[in-house]
């Protein structure tokens, strides 16, 4: 499905892995769309850039959150409860993009309402097909809702 138009989308990711918030910066920026990726690199600044806090006063409303589980200050799961439990911030979509494969963790995000739960492929090329894939689905195919403010 190939849009006429490439539309901006803004992706909030919350990764503390440098190594994985790259890769993840490189497969997003080789897409027909336009991206706006921001990255908190613990769940802290997550809530900080949600709630357009502190450096974070001008912050964009991300499209779509990439939130990793394990993170430190503030762990995905926290962050995510948080995120579903505001009134201002719940539509925005939420893809769990994280290393655990633990039934538990995938049961607790999906009744934290995650849209989503991906586990990160170890393997560089599958790394980005899933992220290519995560953008193609939530950025040509699904309709995302708007900023109501």
């Amino acid at each position: 499905m190939e849009p006429t138009n490439p539309k901006t989308a803004t992706i909030l990711l919350v990764e503390d892995n440098p190594g994985d918030a790259e890769l993840a910066r490189e497969a997003l920026e080789n897409s027909k769309f336009i991206n706006q990726l921001h990255v908190a690199e613990d769940g802290v600044q997550a809530m900080d850039f949600l709630h357009r806090q502190g450096p974070y006063a001008d912050a964009p409303r991300p499209d779509i959150i990439l939130l990793d589980l394990n993170l430190p200050k503030k762990d995905g799961r926290e962050v995510l409860a948080e995120i579903k439990s505001d009134e201002k911030l719940k539509t925005i979509p939420v893809v769990i993009l994280t290393s655990s494969k633990a039934d538990e963790d995938v049961i607790r995000s999906y009744k934290l309402h995650a849209n989503c739960y991906i586990t990160k492929p170890l393997d560089i090329s599958r790394f980005f097909n899933v992220v290519n894939n995560i953008k193609e689905f939530w950025m040509s195919i699904v309709v995302l809702p708007h900023d109501e403010e």
